[in-house]
């Protein structure tokens, strides 16, 4: 077994001497947080290898004959390797114009598969939670710590049941996400630059609003000074909850508290939405772009969510709000290049979809294998009426007791949600677990056996320990009992996109297709398809999507096509 680590990841070692405590983890330590296509050669000049615990050899990779040898063995699949990162690896010395191949091992997937629940899992760490050893800046010693937890943690992964899990999705998933990243997007930086324009004139104008609606002009990004314009000059009524320096909250959630009581903090709501849109995505996107592809590269992060779905950093690419229209046409500017368009493939309602799979409840069941609106489903048996009979408002109510039942609503929630008391919402809601029995006994079973085992599994093993399940304080205690039940639908979701990825991706390269897989978006996958690949990529996505993983009930993929990420049909 030939462990690798590269000079590079000694500076995040170094960085990690600093960390006193694992709470005290920062985003800095992330080998992956930093786009790999904004790297450049210089990056990292040495690798370090170790085939011994204990021993470990450094060297310069460059022209010389003792480097030679190494270089064959990076390439050479048949030697067995173990690196931690294995994504960033293969990004740093693609680089340097080198494969790396044979890689069967990588401690941080084997730790993140291991105990989901962390923010980081940089080498130092790992290295500090399994051995309690602090790590310095060495490559050397950054290989023989490799070498160390390879063994460790390869044996406690086989333990835990999770082999099957890291060589089916977590392993392959590598190469896949490292082309997507090298691949990019492209972006029509007018678009953003006339949003821009339209936006600063937008937040100008609604802060004249809010200044007309007070007689004054203050900083309205001020906490402090907001608050004294809420809650001193406008009298509203004072939240129990307090923001830094013990200056009265002016959080999302109080301003839309009061927003009934008065009409500027609506405004301030929407004043924070346009500026929001504006810095974080209207202008940094563009100068995010690489000067040498013109193309935005984001990182996907395959250890940054305890229910095993992706992230993206740098940037954050799954946050771009869609719900609304200026949110829409930030989409828009994500465009294809000359002769390709964009395909995005979408799963329908999966989540709810796994539901009838694993709850196995009749009604669910038969409705989405006989392709029935399961909404309007829903508002026939919680509302009593024939299926024909159900209005939009009907629809509506039913829709928010299905998405909520998956994350745990309550009777307040939905009362919150949809503008009924609570006792009209829990009756609703008690009327759903009548109806759907099957609902009720897999959230039951499911909490048993959180409650057990204190800790759950997707369809395919993933785990996720639920430490919480049985805590005295009962805001922590509902939060676990919410995540036990959602986790084995969102993580299988997860998983199965997963799969579906790397399927697709293998299908592209065996068919040397031109199409490429450009982003992962939750339930969502885009691609830039050559325009005479349009009807292929069709079929192809549609099949291996729906197609991942033999279920109770079938899944369902909605594709469409167009010249941005908005205007697709």
């Amino acid at each position: 077994m030939l462990a690798i680590a590269l000079e590079s990841y000694a500076a995040a070692n170094a960085a990690a001497e600093d960390e006193e405590a694992e709470e005290a983890e920062s985003e800095q330590l992330s080998l992956t947080a930093a786009p790999p296509a904004l790297a450049t050669s210089a990056a990292t000049q040495r690798v370090a290898i170790s085939t011994e615990a204990g021993k470990a050899l450094a060297l310069t990779l460059d022209d010389s004959a003792i480097a030679t040898p190494l270089k064959d063995a990076l390439a050479n699949g048949r030697v067995a390797k173990t690196v931690h990162d294995l994504k960033s690896a293969t990004h740093v010395l693609r680089e340097h114009g080198l494969t790396l191949e044979g890689v069967q091992h990588d401690p941080l997937l084997y730790a993140y598969l291991l105990d989901p629940t962390y923010s980081t899992y940089a080498l130092p760490l790992v290295a500090f939670r399994k051995f309690n050893l602090k790590m310095g800046p060495s490559p050397a010693e950054a290989a023989d710590i490799t070498l160390r937890l390879t063994e460790k943690l390869s044996n406690e992964v086989d333990d835990a049941g999770l082999r099957k899990v890291y060589d089916d999705i977590d392993l392959p998933l590598v190469p896949v996400l490292a082309r997507m990243e090298e691949t990019g997007v492209k972006l029509d930086c007018d678009v953003l630059a006339d949003m821009s324009r339209r936006l600063e004139s937008d937040i100008a104008a609604k802060a004249r609003e809010i200044y007309d609606k007070c007689d004054f002009e203050f900083n309205i990004n001020s906490p402090k000074q907001l608050g004294d314009v809420l809650f001193n000059r406008l009298n509203l009524p004072k939240p129990i909850k307090y923001g830094k320096g013990k200056t009265i909250s002016t959080a999302v959630d109080v301003l839309e508290g009061l927003a009934a009581e008065h009409d500027v903090p609506k405004m301030v709501l929407d004043y924070r939405q346009l500026s929001k849109l504006k810095s974080t995505y209207v202008d940094a996107l563009p100068a995010l772009l690489n000067s040498c592809t013109r193309r935005l590269h984001t990182t996907f992060n395959m250890a940054g969510s305890a229910t095993g779905r992706l992230s993206s950093v740098n940037p954050n690419l799954q946050n771009i709000p869609i719900r609304t229209e200026l949110g829409r046409e930030i989409r828009a500017a994500f465009v294809a290049e000359p002769g390709f368009v964009l395909l995005a493939a979408d799963y329908s309602q999966i989540e709810l979809r796994l539901l009838a799979h694993f709850s196995g409840d009749k009604l669910l069941v038969e409705a989405y294998r006989t392709g029935e609106d399961i909404h309007t489903l829903t508002a026939s048996q919680v509302f009593g009426v024939p299926p024909l009979m159900v209005d939009a408002e009907h629809r509506r109510r039913a829709k928010a007791v299905n998405f909520g039942i998956v994350y745990g609503l309550s009777a307040f929630g939905l009362s919150q949600q949809i503008g009924i008391d609570t006792k009209e919402a829990k009756h609703f809601i008690d009327a759903y677990f009548e109806k759907y029995s099957g609902v009720r006994g897999f959230i039951d079973s499911t909490l048993e056996q959180a409650r057990r085992d204190q800790k759950v599994s997707t369809l395919f093993g993933r785990v996720r320990p639920i430490p919480d399940i049985h805590s005295k304080n009962f805001n922590l205690r509902g939060f676990a009992e919410r995540t036990a039940v959602n986790t084995p639908l969102q993580g299988t979701a997860a998983d199965l996109i997963k799969l579906a990825m790397i399927r697709i991706d293998a299908d592209l390269r065996e068919r040397k297709l031109r199409s490429r897989m450009l982003l992962q978006v939750h339930d969502e996958l885009v691609f830039e398809v050559a325009e005479d690949e349009v009807d292929t990529m069709k079929r192809l996505v549609t099949e291996r999507m729906e197609q991942v993983h033999e279920l109770k009930v079938p899944l369902k993929v909605e594709v469409g096509v167009g010249p941005n990420w908005r205007d697709l049909e």
